[in-house]
C-alpha cells in the first residue's frame, strides 16, 4: 500500500468516526476532511472544489428549489389531501408511499420520484402530528429500492449495462432487471413498513411529552364566484376543513354575523368564514377550497393576489411604534398592501375588529404581507418576526404550470433527451419566469450543509480512485475468493460494493466493482451476468449513511437526522438485500 493510499484510508476512517460520532456537524467535517487532503498533497488544489460543480451537487441543490416550487403552487397541497388520511396507521402509510415511490422510481429517476413525493409526506406528518423523521427516511429508502426494477430507473443499472455491451457486446433490456429488482424491492419494503421505521432514532420529544402545537388564531377567509365553496352548505365545507384541521367558527353576511345553526346555510360570493386554525393550516383550507384572503378593510372583500405573499407571525415588543394604534390608522392597508389576518394577546386569539384594536405590548399579530414589502413593514411597525413563522401563501393558480415544467423535466431525463440537472435547472428557470417562485427566494431552498458535504466528499472519492485504492480493495477481495464456491465469490463482491456505495458515489462504486465482477466470473469460469446483475443491486443500495445515495442526502435536513441514524434501519436492510437477491441472482442469471 503507498503512501497516498494509506493517508487517504485514513482520512476517510477519522471522517466516518467523526461523523457517526456527531459531535460536530457533518459538512464541517467533511470540508476539513478535504483540506487536510489538499495540504498532504493528496487532492490537487486545482480539483479542490471541483465536487461543487459536479451534477450529483447541483441535482440536489435544483431538486430542493423544484421541490419548493411544487408546495408553494399548491400541487402538493392538492396531492396531500388525496393521498392522506389522519385515521392511517404509519406501517399502512408507508407500504402505500413506499409502494407508489418505489413503482415510479422504475419508471424515472428515484431522485425525481422522491423530489415528487417528498414535501407531501411532510405535510402528512405534519398533519398526523407525527415527526417527519419516522418517515421520510422508509420513502427516501423504498425510491432507492424501487429504482432497481427496470433499467433506467437507477444509474447503476445503465452503466453496468453499458459495460456489458463493451465486454459482451450486448446490453442489458428494459425488464431484464425486474425479476431481482422486484423481489428485492418487494422484501425491502415490507421489511420498512412493518419493522425497519420503528429502528430510526428519532428526536427526543418535549419534557411535557407533547409537540409543541401551532399557535391557533381567529381568521376571515372570503367567498368568491370562483370559490369551490360557493353553493356548498356550511355543514359540507366543515368536512372539507376538518381534514385541513381547520374549525369554521362563524358567517358574516352583507357585514353581520349571523346566529343560530348555521349548517343549512348556503354560501354566497361575498359571504366571509370565521375560521379557527393554525397559519398552515389556514392556507392550506384556502387554497382547498379557493377562498380569498380579505383585503383588509372593515368590510370585507377578497383580496386580489397580485404578487407572492407570506403570512408572517409578529411579536409586538415594549416600545414598538405601533403600540397605541389600529392598524388602520398605522396605514397596514394603504400604505403597506397588507392584511391583519389574525390576533392574540394573553394567549386569547381576538376575533372582534381586527383592524381597529388598539395594539399592545406582547400582541402577537398574523400579518398578510406581500413579499416586496415585508422588510419595510417590520422595520416601520418595530414588530419582531418569530423564528421560523413565516408562511409562503400557495399560488393554487400557479399548480398546473408547475406540474407540467416538472413533468416535461422527467419525461425529458427519462428519455435521455437532457440530463437531470439540465432538466431541473430548466424547471427552476421556468418557475421563476412564471411566477411560481420569486427570483429573491430560490436560494432560501437549498440546504447549504448537504451541498457543502456532498462538494468536499466528492474530490476525495476521486482520489481515492485516482491513487488506486479502489482498485486495492478489489484485488484483495479477488484474492480471498479463490478456491470458494461461485456463490460465495458473487456474496462478497456485493457486500464489498456495498460498503464501498456507503462510502463513494454509487456511480463510482459501480465504475469500479464491474470488473471485479466480470473478472470474478472469468476466474470461476462462470457465466457473468450473476456478477454484474450482482453490482448494480449492491451499488445502488447504500442505506447505511446519508451520502452513499443522492435521496439519503436530500432527506438529512428535512428529517432532522444526524449522519449515524441511517444505519440503523440501513444495516438490517442490506443484510435483507443480499439475503434475497444472491439466490434469487442464482436462479434467474444461472452459472
Amino acid at each position: 500500500m503507498s503512501f497516498p493510499q494509506a493517508a487517504l484510508f485514513a482520512i476517510f476512517a477519522g471522517m466516518m468516526v467523526l461523523m457517526f460520532w456527531g459531535r460536530w456537524r457533518h459538512d464541517l467535517v467533511a470540508f476539513a476532511g478535504l483540506m487536510a487532503a489538499v495540504l498532504m498533497g493528496l487532492v490537487p488544489a486545482g480539483q479542490a472544489f471541483s465536487g461543487f460543480g459536479n451534477p450529483a451537487t447541483m441535482i440536489v441543490a435544483l431538486v430542493l428549489i423544484a421541490t419548493a416550487g411544487l408546495t408553494r403552487s399548491g400541487a402538493v397541497s392538492w396531492l396531500t389531501r388525496r393521498l392522506t388520511s389522519d385515521s392511517r396507521s404509519v406501517t399502512r402509510h408507508i407500504l402505500i408511499f413506499g409502494g407508489a415511490g418505489g413503482l415510479m422510481s422504475g419508471f424515472m429517476n428515484n431522485i425525481a420520484a422522491l423530489a415528487m413525493l417528498m414535501p407531501i409526506d411532510l405535510q402528512a406528518a405534519r398533519k398526523a402530528g407525527r415527526p417527519a423523521g419516522m418517515t421520510l427516511m422508509p420513502l427516501a429508502f423504498a425510491t432507492i429500492l424501487g429504482g432497481m426494477l427496470t433499467l433506467i430507473g437507477t444509474p447503476p443499472n445503465l452503466i453496468v449495462s453499458g459495460y456489458r455491451a463493451q465486454v459482451l457486446g450486448e446490453p442489458y433490456r428494459m425488464f431484464d432487471f425486474l425479476p431481482v429488482g422486484a423481489a428485492v424491492a418487494l422484501a425491502g419494503i415490507i421489511f420498512i413498513a412493518f419493522l425497519g421505521w420503528r429502528l430510526i432514532a428519532l428526536p427526543k420529544p418535549a419534557q411535557n411529552g407533547k409537540a409543541d402545537r401551532p399557535r391557533r388564531y381567529i381568521a376571515r377567509l372570503v367567498v368568491t364566484e370562483a370559490s369551490s365553496a360557493n353553493g356548498q352548505t356550511i355543514a359540507e365545507l366543515r368536512e372539507i376543513a376538518a381534514k385541513a384541521e381547520t374549525r369554521i367558527s362563524g358567517l358574516s353576511r352583507h357585514g353581520h354575523l349571523l346566529a343560530g345553526s348555521l349548517n343549512d346555510m348556503v354560501l354566497a360570493p361575498g359571504d366571509v368564514l370565521l375560521l379557527r386554525a393554525d397559519p398552515s393550516a389556514l392556507d392550506d383550507f384556502r387554497a382547498a377550497s379557493k377562498l380569498a384572503f380579505p383585503d383588509g378593510r372593515v368590510e370585507p372583500r377578497a383580496r386580489k393576489d397580485s404578487e407572492g405573499q407570506s403570512l408572517i407571525e409578529c411579536l409586538v415588543p415594549a416600545g414598538a411604534p405601533v403600540i397605541g394604534k389600529t392598524m388602520q390608522s398605522f396605514g397596514l392597508v394603504n400604505r403597506y398592501d397588507s392584511v391583519l389576518v389574525g390576533m392574540r394577546r394573553r394567549g386569547i386569539a381576538l376575533r372582534d375588529a381586527l383592524p381597529r384594536q388598539e395594539i399592545a405590548a406582547g400582541d402577537l399579530l398574523l400579518l398578510l404581507v406581500p413579499d416586496s414589502r415585508s422588510a419595510e413593514l417590520l422595520a416601520a411597525a418595530g414588530v419582531i418576526r418569530l423564528d421560523g413563522a413565516s408562511l409562503p401563501v400557495l399560488r393554487e393558480g400557479h399548480m398546473v404550470t408547475a406540474v407540467l415544467l416538472f413533468a416535461l423535466a422527467v419525461m425529458a431525463t427519462s428519455l435521455g433527451v437532457v440530463t437531470m440537472p439540465i432538466a431541473l435547472g430548466c424547471v427552476v428557470i421556468g418557475y421563476v419566469l412564471t411566477g411560481v417562485l420569486q427570483i429573491h427566494e430560490l436560494y432560501d431552498h437549498v440546504d447549504w450543509p448537504v451541498i457543502v458535504l456532498l462538494g468536499s466528499m466528492i474530490p476525495l472519492g476521486m482520489a481515492l480512485d485516482q491513487t488506486g485504492g479502489t482498485s486495492l480493495i478489489a484485488s484483495a477481495l479477488a484474492s480471498l475468493t479463490a478456491g470458494f464456491p461461485p456463490w460465495v465469490g458473487l456474496l462478497l463482491l456485493m457486500a464489498a460494493t456495498m460498503l464501498l456505495s456507503d462510502v463513494l458515489n454509487n456511480n463510482a462504486t459501480t465504475i469500479v466493482a464491474a470488473p471485479v465482477g466480470i473478472r470474478l466470473a472469468e476466474q470461476m469460469d462462470v457465466q457473468p451476468d450473476a456478477f454484474l446483475m450482482g453490482v448494480a443491486v449492491s451499488a445502488a443500495c447504500a442505506f447505511l449513511t446519508p451520502i452513499g445515495h443522492q435521496n439519503n442526502t436530500l432527506i438529512l435536513g428535512p428529517g432532522n437526522y444526524r449522519f449515524g441514524d441511517y444505519w440503523r434501519m440501513g444495516l438490517p436492510l442490506e443484510v435483507i438485500v443480499l439475503a434475497v437477491s444472491v439466490p434469487m441472482l442464482l436462479l434467474v442469471w444461472p452459472l
